[in-house]
């Protein structure tokens, strides 16, 4: 399985920019938009986890056999609509 990576500017983002910016009191738009920004990068990593899920776990599940692959159906299902919102 692909190691997942999230970029260190992400990481930064939420461990350190948000928290900072709330305990300076910053301007609420300022950090609504950084809010905004790390939301979208999150999306990203999502979005790679999906396909690397897809990938290699999915494709596994659904070829090990009917009830492996039943099960992973319903969890595809489930994914897309939690994630669709």
């Amino acid at each position: 399985m692909k190691v997942l990576f999230v970029n260190p500017s992400t990481q930064h983002r939420i461990s350190t920019n948000l928290p900072t910016m709330v305990e300076e009191e910053r301007d609420c738009a300022d950090i609504l938009t950084q809010i905004s920004s790390v939301h979208e990068a999150l999306r990203a990593v999502a979005r790679e986890l999906m396909r690397n899920h897809l990938k290699h776990c999915a494709a596994h599940a659904i070829r090990s056999g009917h009830a492996e692959a039943e099960a992973m159906y319903d969890e595809l299902v489930d994914l897309m609509h939690r994630h669709s919102r």
